[in-house]
C-alpha cells in the first residue's frame, strides 16, 4: 500500500472540502452587505452557482483546462464522463493523487471564480441570466485561462506563476465581475441627480462578519492545499503563515486607512480588508517570505479602501466590493510576484523576483499575464453579458428591484414579518410556559358580541398613555410599573427623532445620514389607577436630566372591547386572578 499516496489523497480532498465550504462565506458575506429583501435570492444565487459550475466544469471544462499541450486551450480527451480514458490525465497536476480527487479540487477553485461575480451584480440582476452566465463561464472561459497558467499553456511556457490562483481565479472571478456590474448598471436610487453615489447600507453586518470568518478559514484549504502534496510539510505550513499574516496585516492597514480617510474605523471596509490581503498573497503564498508577506498585506489593505471608493465614484455598483477585493487585489498580487519572489523559502519556489536580485524578467512576465488575462476574460464576458441583455434580459423590472428579489424572482421572503406558528414552549425571564390555554367558560361568538350592554361602573374613564423612551429605560421602566399594578403593557420597537436629530455613520466610506434614532413605544390604558400615579412613576423611571429621556403622551379612550367576552369599557380591563389597572 502507497501510503504516500494515501496522505497526499487525504491532504487533497480535506483542503478541497474547506474551499467548498467558502461558499457558505460567500453567501454570507453577501447576504448581510445586501438588503433584507434580496436574501433569499443572493443565498438561492450562491447555491446554484455551484452547481451549475460543477456540471459545466465536469462537461467539458476539465477537459479544456488539461487535455493536452495545445498553448491556447485543451483539445485532446476533453470528455471525462462514460468511460473516458481518465488515465490519460494520471500525470496531471501529480502522480500521487487518483484522479477523481484532483479533479474535485480544481472544481472547488472554479466554482469559487464563478462565486465571486455574484457579489458584484447582487440585487438587480436576473436569477436565470446568472445561472447561464455562471454556466458559460465554467464551461468554457475559467478553463481558457487556466489552461494558459495551470494547464501546460502559453503563459506557463513563459514561467508565469500563480501559485493558488490569484490569476486563474480571483482576476477572472474579478474581471467577470467588472463587466457584468458595467453593462448591468447600478441599482435604483444609488447615485442621486449629480451622479453622487449615495450609500446602501446592507441589512447585516453581524452575517458579514461570520461570512469572512468562514472564508477566512476555508483560505488554508485554498492555499496550502495547492501543493497538493503533504510530503513537504515544511512547505504546507509556510503557506499557512504567509495566508494569515497577509490577512492580519491587511485588516490593519485597512482598518488605520479607513479610520484616517473616512473618520472612523468602517468594519464594511475592514471585511473587504481581510479578504483583499488574503486574495492579495494567493498567487504567491509559496513564493514569499514570512516578512514579505507582511508588505504585501500591508499594501493591498491600503489598496482596497481606495478601490471600494473609486468604483462608487465612477458609477461602478459593486454591492460587496467584489471587483476591489478580487480583481484589483487579484493583479496587485500577481504582480507582487514578480518583485518579492524569493528562491528558496519552499522547495516551490526557484526563481526570485525584482527585489531579491532577479531581474525585470519575472515581473514582466507577470504583468503580460495579467494584460492577457484581462484582456481576454473582459472581453468575452462582455460579450455574453451582452448577448444575454438582448436576448432573455439580465436585469430585473424597476418595480421589482424596489419591492426586492425574494419576492419578484422566487416568491418568498427571508425575513417574513408574519408567520403562523404551531403551539410551542416558550421562555420568558428563566420561567418555562407551555401553549396558552383556552380561559374557562368561554362563549360561542354569537352569545360574545352583544353580551354585555353597559358598562359595570358608566362614565368611568378610561385614559391612554403613551411612553417613548430610550430602548436601555425600559427594563427599569416595567420593574416600577409592575409595583404600582399596571399588568399589561403593549411594547412596539419604533424609530424617530427630536431634539437629537439623529447621526451619521459611514458605510463603505459612504455618508449614511441616519435621522431616524431607535427607540421604545409603551403604550398602557388605565382607569382604576390613577392618571397622575402613573405619570410620575413614569417620570421618576425615567429622568435622568438629558436629552432623549423621552416624552409621555396622554389620550381619553372612548371605548375597550374584550373580544373573547364581548365586555366593554372599565370591565374590558379588568384581568382574571389580578387588580385592573
Amino acid at each position: 500500500m502507497d501510503y504516500t499516496m494515501i496522505v497526499d489523497t487525504l491532504w487533497v480532498l480535506l483542503a478541497g472540502i474547506l474551499v467548498f465550504f467558502m461558499n457558505l462565506g460567500f453567501a454570507a458575506v453577501e447576504s448581510g452587505f445586501a438588503r433584507s429583501k434580496n436574501t433569499v435570492n443572493i443565498l438561492s444565487k450562491n447555491f446554484i452557482v455551484f452547481a451549475v459550475s460543477s456540471l459545466g466544469f465536469m462537461l467539458l471544462g476539465w477537459g479544456l483546462m488539461f487535455g493536452g499541450d495545445n498553448p491556447i486551450v485543451g483539445t485532446r480527451n476533453l470528455f471525462i464522463l462514460n468511460n473516458a480514458n481518465i488515465g490519460f490525465y494520471k500525470d496531471t497536476l501529480t502522480s500521487n493523487v487518483p484522479f477523481w480527487a484532483k479533479f474535485f479540487f480544481q472544481l472547488v477553485f472554479c466554482g469559487t471564480a464563478a462565486t465571486i461575480v455574484s457579489g458584484a451584480v447582487a440585487e438587480r440582476v436576473k436569477y436565470i441570466a446568472f445561472i447561464v452566465f455562471s454556466f458559460i463561464l465554467t464551461l468554457v472561459i475559467y478553463p481558457i485561462v487556466g489552461h494558459w497558467i495551470w494547464g501546460g499553456g502559453w503563459l506557463s511556457s513563459l514561467g508565469f506563476l500563480d501559485f493558488a490562483g490569484d490569476t486563474v481565479v480571483h482576476s477572472v472571478g474579478g474581471w467577470a465581475a467588472l463587466a457584468g456590474a458595467i453593462i448591468l448598471g447600478p441599482r435604483y436610487d444609488k447615485y442621486d441627480k449629480n451622479g453622487k453615489p449615495k450609500a446602501i447600507p446592507g441589512h447585516s453586518l453581524s452575517l458579514a462578519v461570520i461570512g469572512l470568518f468562514i472564508l477566512w478559514l476555508g483560505w488554508f484549504g485554498f492555499n496550502p492545499g495547492s501543493t497538493m502534496s503533504f510530503q513537504n510539510p515544511e512547505d504546507v505550513a509556510h503557506i499557512f503563515l504567509t495566508t494569515n499574516t497577509a490577512a492580519v496585516t491587511a485588516i490593519l492597514t485597512c482598518t488605520a486607512t479607513s479610520w484616517i480617510y473616512i473618520g472612523k474605523p468602517d468594519l464594511g471596509m475592514t471585511i473587504n480588508g481581510c479578504l483583499a490581503g488574503l486574495v492579495a498573497i494567493t498567487g504567491g503564498c509559496a513564493y514569499v517570505s514570512v516578512g514579505s508577506s507582511i508588505i504585501i498585506g500591508a499594501i493591498a489593505g491600503v489598496i482596497v479602501v481606495f478601490s471600494v471608493l473609486f468604483f462608487d465614484r465612477n458609477k461602478v455598483d459593486d454591492p460587496v466590493g467584489a471587483t476591489s477585493v478580487h480583481l484589483v487585489c487579484g493583479v496587485f498580487g500577481t504582480l507582487s510576484i514578480g518583485l518579492f519572489a524569493q528562491e528558496g523559502v519552499t522547495s516551490l519556489s526557484t526563481v526570485n523576483g525584482l527585489f531579491f536580485g532577479g531581474g525585470l524578467s519575472l515581473f514582466l512576465v507577470e504583468l503580460l499575464g495579467v494584460i492577457a488575462v484581462g484582456i481576454f476574460v473582459f472581453a468575452s464576458t462582455s460579450l455574453v453579458w451582452i448577448l444575454l441583455r438582448e436576448t432573455i434580459g439580465i436585469r430585473v423590472s424597476l418595480e421589482e428591484e424596489i419591492q426586492g428579489l425574494d419576492i419578484g424572482e422566487h416568491g418568498n421572503s427571508a425575513y417574513p414579518d408574519f408567520a403562523l406558528v404551531a403551539p410551542v414552549l416558550a421562555t420568558a425571564n428563566g420561567a418555562v410556559y407551555e401553549k396558552v390555554e383556552k380561559a374557562t367558560g368561554p362563549v360561542s361568538p354569537d352569545v360574545a358580541i352583544p353580551v354585555v350592554k353597559q358598562q359595570s361602573r358608566p362614565g368611568a374613564k378610561m385614559t391612554r398613555v403613551t411612553i417613548i423612551t430610550n430602548q436601555d429605560k425600559f427594563t427599569k421602566l416595567q420593574h416600577d410599573l409592575d409595583k404600582i399594578g399596571i399588568t399589561g403593557l403593549t411594547v412596539t420597537n419604533v424609530l424617530g427623532y427630536g431634539m437629537q436629530k439623529g447621526y451619521t455613520e459611514y458605510y463603505r466610506g459612504l455618508p449614511v445620514k441616519t435621522r431616524l434614532l431607535p427607540k421604545v413605544k409603551i403604550d398602557i390604558v388605565v382607569c382604576k389607577i390613577p392618571v397622575e400615579t402613573v405619570i410620575n412613576t413614569v417620570k421618576k423611571a425615567l429622568y435622568t436630566g438629558n436629552v432623549g429621556d423621552g416624552k409621555i403622551f396622554v389620550y381619553d379612550v372612548e371605548n375597550v372591547i374584550k373580544i373573547r367576552t364581548g365586555e366593554e369599557g372599565y370591565d374590558a380591563l379588568q384581568d382574571e386572578g389580578y387588580e385592573d389597572q
